[in-house]
């Protein structure tokens, strides 16, 4: 079963600053990018299981050919994944996990 998915608003920003930094990088790779975290969250989606826990109710799941993790919870009853974060791989995950829920 596929669950739903939301993005919290620091996810968001993270997510739309990485974009911006990417497309001024080169043309089109911001689309580039874009497409591997959908394709990553539409994974997720599919089976939440299959990528570890990382800290606590956390899991995370690497992006495809981009130094980026997608840091997200799964609520059951409302079979949806919460991201929480979508964040470069050279900062401190740490910070991430201690965001309010």
């Amino acid at each position: 079963m596929n669950y739903s998915f939301v993005l919290r608003e620091e996810a968001s920003k993270e997510f739309a600053e990485a974009y911006v930094w990417y497309e001024e990088q080169r043309d089109g790779l911001g689309i580039t990018f874009e497409l591997a975290v959908y394709d990553k969250i539409n994974l997720i989606c599919q089976n939440p299981l299959h990528y570890k826990i990382s800290y606590k109710k956390y899991h995370q799941a690497v992006v495809e050919r981009f130094p980026f993790v997608v840091v997200y919870t799964i609520n059951e009853k409302l079979k949806q994944i919460v991201v929480f974060a979508i964040f470069h791989t050279s900062r401190n995950p740490q910070k991430q996990f201690r965001r309010k829920n």
